[in-house]
Parts: structure tokens; C-alpha cells; sequence
């Protein structure tokens, strides 16, 4: 059986699985993703924030905690949007139980847009970007990360849910759904060129400030072997855009 969107994190087991993975000190969301994605949304202090697919909310109370006005989490899983509201109970925040395609995005409600590994499970991404766009205000920053091409490209490459030792880039320009063994199920991910994410982005009226590919640095490992590792091949791709 195959999942979509955020359903799988609905699965018995997957979800407690799913955070063991994540929360490991050298995992790519936290020695990768993260700091790029802090430097990115810099100066969000007193800022509205919409965060789509936010997981169980420590993005949010993290933002929160250092200086965001206000945080909207859009959280498609059950067990998700219930960690995110115990995790956001009190603050100066409000979680959302729609997914990225089902929320409505009221117009220029928010100073920054922000997602994190979850738009490469989006279908129509230009329609989504359009959304962000409009629910957003004039000068606003929208910041997203998403699985780097090269590790969604080949058919091939990933057989199992195991760590991988080696990458194989294929099909690179043959678009579309990728079905990955991921932990213990099976996940659809969308496979796009990053011309295709930047065209889409520029389509719905975004001007890209940045690009990263997420270069690995060595004081954000614990392990040398792991920072080795990721020196291989690029395993996130992470945009900075403006709204003018």
C-alpha cells in the first residue's frame, strides 16, 4: 500500500519511527535543512507566519520563542496536528487541520510563508505557489525546502528504507510521481527539475532572492563519517523568494 501527502504519518508506528529518525543530532532536517532554513527567514521577529506542513510544531514554537508575532501551522495528519497543538498550547498561535491544497490562503494575511520537506508531495505546484502568493503581503518572504532532484530522479535508486550507500541520477527530466520505500511504507513523492520549481516560483510572481543546495558543514555534525557522507550528493534544495 502507497501514501500520500501527509497520511502516512497517520499509520500505526510510522509516526513514533518517522521521530526517532528525525530527531537524531546528525539527521539532514536537523545538520542540514535547519540551519539554512534559519538563515533564510532571518528577521521574522514581530512577524506573521504561515507554515505549511508543520509536523508537530517545534518549528513553531521555536519561531515563537526567539521572536515571531504570530504562527499558523496547516498540518494534514491527525497525529501531527495534535503533537503541534501540545506543542504550541498557550503561545501566540493557532494550528490548522487542512492540507497545503484544502487550506484556503485568506489574501495578504501573512508577512512569511515558510515549508519544510513537504512540497516535493505536492501535485499541482504551481497552483500551490499561486495560493502562497496570494496570501501573502507586498514585500513578504516565502522560504520552503524540499528533497533535492537529484535524489528523487531515478526509478532505481532507492530500493529499500535502508541508509544508502550509494545514489544512482536517472531520469532526471522525466517528471513525476516517485514512489519511495520510506522507514517501513511506501511514499509518493512528486519528482521535479529545479528549472521547474524556479519557473513555477517566477510564474506565480515571486522574485528567487536565494538557491541552496544545503552544502554540509562540519560543525554541524557530530560525526565524521556522517559529514563525509553528505559531502556525496546534495540532499535538500532550499528557496528564498520575495513577493513585490
Amino acid at each position: 500500500m502507497e501514501f500520500r501527502g501527509s497520511s502516512v504519518y497517520d499509520q500505526e508506528g510510522f509516526f513514533e519511527n518517522y521521530f526517532k529518525r528525525r530527531d537524531r543530532v546528525d539527521s539532514p532536517n536537523n545538520a542540514i535543512e535547519g540551519p539554512v532554513m534559519w538563515e533564510l527567514i532571518d528577521g521574522f521577529e514581530g512577524k506573521s507566519i504561515l507554515d505549511l506542513g508543520c509536523g508537530d510544531g517545534s518549528f513553531g514554537k521555536d519561531l515563537l520563542e526567539k521572536g515571531a508575532g504570530h504562527y499558523t501551522g496547516v498540518e494534514g495528519s491527525v497525529q501531527m496536528a495534535e503533537a503541534a497543538e501540545r506543542h504550541l498550547d498557550g503561545g501566540n498561535a493557532e494550528v490548522i487541520r487542512e492540507t497545503m491544497e484544502s487550506f484556503p490562503y485568506p489574501e495578504e494575511r501573512f508577512d512569511i510563508v515558510t515549508s519544510r520537506f513537504a512540497i516535493h508531495y505536492v501535485a499541482d505546484l504551481l497552483q500551490l505557489f499561486k495560493n502562497v502568493h496570494r496570501t501573502m503581503k507586498n514585500g513578504g518572504k516565502f522560504v520552503f525546502s524540499v528533497q533535492h532532484p537529484l535524489t528523487t530522479s531515478s526509478f532505481d535508486s532507492k530500493q529499500s528504507g535502508d541508509k544508502r550507500g550509494n545514489w544512482i541520477v536517472d531520469d532526471y527530466f522525466i517528471e513525476g510521481e516517485r514512489k519511495e520505500p520510506w522507514i517501513d511504507r511506501v511514499v509518493v513523492k512528486q519528482h521535479r527539475t529545479i528549472e521547474h520549481y524556479f519557473e513555477a516560483l517566477t510564474q506565480s510572481g515571486f522574485t528567487v532572492t536565494a538557491l541552496r543546495e544545503g552544502t554540509p558543514r562540519r560543525e554541524h555534525f557530530t560525526s565524521e563519517e556522517e559529514f563525509l557522507r553528505r559531502q556525496r550528493i546534495p540532499v535538500v534544495l532550499v528557496f528564498g523568494c520575495v513577493k513585490k
